[in-house]
């Protein structure tokens, strides 16, 4: 039934078990709970932000000046958006929950703007953005002035017609699913495409 060749493999089970055990608790990094940025993709150099006036959600004017002094991830969308944009939030307001352990000055921010001004008013916007995550500036502009915007930032979005007989508030606007960072001196330094 039980002989010592028995008892030598449980043995050698046994302290194989505790190896790998020990090997995962002391000499491996720890796995992280949640999703890392990992790959920002940089360009050759910083990108200076046009001059540009975005009207917020409180009806306050943004320009590059009040960029100044913190990194900001700015993403360009709209309200009537199907899915990028809420899962695009989604995931940010995700990482500013992780951050808000930080300082302020060290806190990034995250700025969402509307590039269907048409449709989605300052106030529109704010509640759209804020329904995800509190802390979200909010805004948009006039489309040439979003254009301007949009071009240093290598973003693109462009006005789709509704289908023929469609009501035309069901046109659409495609965005390009990434983020654009901005440094804290509001400049452009890369993007970080979605997972």
């Amino acid at each position: 039934m039980f002989n010592r060749t028995t008892g030598y493999i449980l043995i050698a089970a046994l302290a194989a078990g505790m190896g790998l055990w020990a090997a995962q608790h002391w000499w491996m990094p720890p796995t992280p709970a949640t999703p890392q940025l990992q790959v920002v993709r940089l360009f050759d150099h910083p990108r200076a932000l046009p001059p540009f006036s975005l009207e917020q959600s409180d009806h306050t004017q943004l320009v590059p000046g009040e960029l100044k002094g913190h990194w900001t991830l700015l993403f360009l969308g709209f309200t009537h958006c199907p899915d990028v944009c809420p899962t695009t939030l989604a995931q940010l307001a995700q990482a500013q929950k992780e951050w808000a352990r930080l300082p302020d000055s060290t806190r990034p921010r995250v700025l969402f703007v509307s590039v269907d001004p048409e449709r989605d008013t300052p106030d529109a916007v704010g509640e759209y953005a804020h329904a995800f995550h509190p802390a979200t500036l909010a805004a948009t502009a006039s489309v040439p002035a979003l254009e301007a915007l949009a071009r240093p930032l290598s973003r693109v979005f462009m006005t789709i017609p509704a289908p023929t007989g469609a009501p035309a508030d069901q046109s659409s606007l495609p965005t390009t699913p990434a983020w654009a960072l901005v440094d804290s001196r509001a400049r452009a330094p890369g993007r970080y495409p979605p997972p």
